[in-house]
């Protein structure tokens, strides 16, 4: 997306009389380390045109969330972008959004009706396909350069409501069964630490507990694989034994790459995504056509080129 691009939009927009009232923007959670990249973004991109935007945490609350929107609505806001709480009920928030018509546009977590949005609304994300799959290929690789032909892992997942979440779960058995691992993998177990460092440290201190030998985690996002990191390290766990992967790219995983003690992980372009949205959301308020998904590539990312993405996320 160009400043170009967006400056056109933003003066098409300024043309009605809703302008005043910008844009509403629900976020899952304000405490989550990504999600407040996104929602900076979003944030600085906006000021740079000269938009209104009002930003609203949704608290992890999906009754909140829809509050929320229903509350944009009332007030006229002339649209709305949405970071879902629950992918599976974004249905209601179409619904509501398009028997308004208030252009709405999902942003990095996809909704379960994706394919049945009406024409002014959109989703602005990074494929999941590809993140699980390059996080998965890459510790693959790493395992058989180590001259490993069979690994145990443990997988820790998000959010089950959560589409990545499922997604990036189902890309690592997809890469397995296509035989896209130099490596045989068995997975120990796998649960959900609700893509919480926290959960995650708790989780991962529970499966040492079992005295199981293993090879890595493979966690959905890089918050949980840092969990996973300090429970391994407070146990004497030497990182160099393990391989650890996560996605998002954080500038605390990035850290914790250079320190050796996570080996990969996958930039997922948080201000992108947020800049993104901004600009579907004004192009669509001023009656212009915009593709159902707009795609923002992920990136691979290991200790051999962690620093092209430092000052990224």
């Amino acid at each position: 997306m160009t400043k170009t691009l967006l400056a056109a939009g933003v003066v098409a927009l300024m043309s009605t009389t809703a302008m005043a009232d910008g844009i509403g923007v629900s976020m899952a959670a304000f405490d989550d380390n990504f999600l407040t990249v996104l929602r900076n973004g979003l944030q600085a991109q906006a000021d740079a045109s000269g938009l209104s935007v009002q930003i609203e945490d949704a608290q992890n609350d999906v009754a909140k969330q829809l509050d929320q929107i229903n509350n944009f609505i009332a007030s006229g806001v002339t649209a709305i972008i949405v970071n879902p709480v629950d992918t599976s009920a974004t249905q209601a928030m179409t619904d509501a959004a398009a028997a308004a018509g208030v252009p709405l546009v999902y942003v990095n977590r996809q909704p379960i009706n994706l394919d049945t949005l009406p024409d002014n609304q959109a989703f602005v994300a990074s494929n999941e396909v590809d993140s699980g799959t390059l996080e998965t290929i890459a510790l693959c690789d790493n395992w058989a350069a180590e001259g490993k032909t069979e690994v145990n892992v443990y997988v820790m997942q998000g959010e089950l409501s959560n589409q990545a979440a499922v997604q990036r779960t189902q890309d690592i058995y997809d890469v397995i069964e296509a035989g896209k691992c130099k490596v045989k993998v068995n997975v120990i177990d796998q649960q959900t630490a609700n893509w919480s460092r926290d959960q995650a440290t708790s989780l991962m201190t529970n499966w040492l507990s079992s005295g199981a030998a293993f090879d890595g985690v493979i966690a959905n996002n890089d918050e949980m694989a840092i969990g996973a990191i300090q429970a391994m390290k407070a146990a004497g766990i030497d990182m160099a034994t393990v391989q650890v992967g996560g996605v998002d790219a954080t500038q605390d995983a990035l850290a914790a790459m250079q320190a050796g003690d996570l080996d990969v992980t996958v930039f997922q372009n948080a201000k992108a995504q947020g800049s993104g949205a901004l600009d579907a959301a004004v192009k669509l308020a001023a009656g212009e056509a915009v593709d159902q998904a707009v795609w923002i590539p992920f990136e691979l990312v290991t200790p051999a080129n962690v620093a092209d993405y430092l000052a990224k996320n």
